[in-house]
């Protein structure tokens, strides 16, 4: 798969290392930034990162800041992308079976280093239950955003990054 990633300043570090992490397990990463450690402006990196989820150029995306949901935010805005915010290897595990969630949002400050990697292994290892109980559910969650969301393609390009 193909998986972009985006940070802050909060986030450069668990990105990086959770980079490493979908190589070994045979991914390809985009980085949107940010580059370092300095101090970065999240919507900077994390509005292209997610404009790339819903545009299908990317599979999925896995974005850190210091808590999960400035990241959360920024991407759920976007048509075709479904944020969720995980701390723990069970809420990775329920974001992909009940939503079918497609951009996993991190929090640099909230959770250590061993436990995001656990959270990344399983997001990415578990699928969709797929069973008609959660399409329907799903479904109506989509047809929310095909309501209030404007399709990427009927944005003028000249507003979009």
């Amino acid at each position: 798969m193909r998986i972009a990633l985006a940070s802050d300043h909060a986030g450069f570090t668990f990105k990086g290392e959770i980079a490493a992490l979908l190589h070994e397990l045979g991914h390809e990463t985009i980085d949107f930034g940010a580059p370092s450690t300095e101090p970065a402006d999240l919507p900077d990196h994390v509005y292209p990162a997610a404009l790339a989820v819903g545009r299908g150029e990317v599979d999925r995306g896995i974005f850190v800041d210091g808590v999960g949901y400035g990241s959360a935010l920024i991407a759920n805005r976007i048509a075709g992308v479904d944020a969720v915010v995980c701390q723990d290897p069970f809420c990775a595990a329920l974001a992909r079976q009940h939503t079918d969630s497609n951009v996993l949002c991190l929090g640099g400050k909230i959770i250590g280093s061993a436990i995001a990697l656990e959270i990344v292994k399983v997001w990415m290892t578990t699928d969709f239950f797929g069973t008609e109980k959660y399409v329907k559910r799903v479904e109506k969650v989509r047809e929310i955003s095909r309501r209030h969301l404007v399709p990427l393609d009927q944005v003028p390009l000249d507003q979009v990054q």
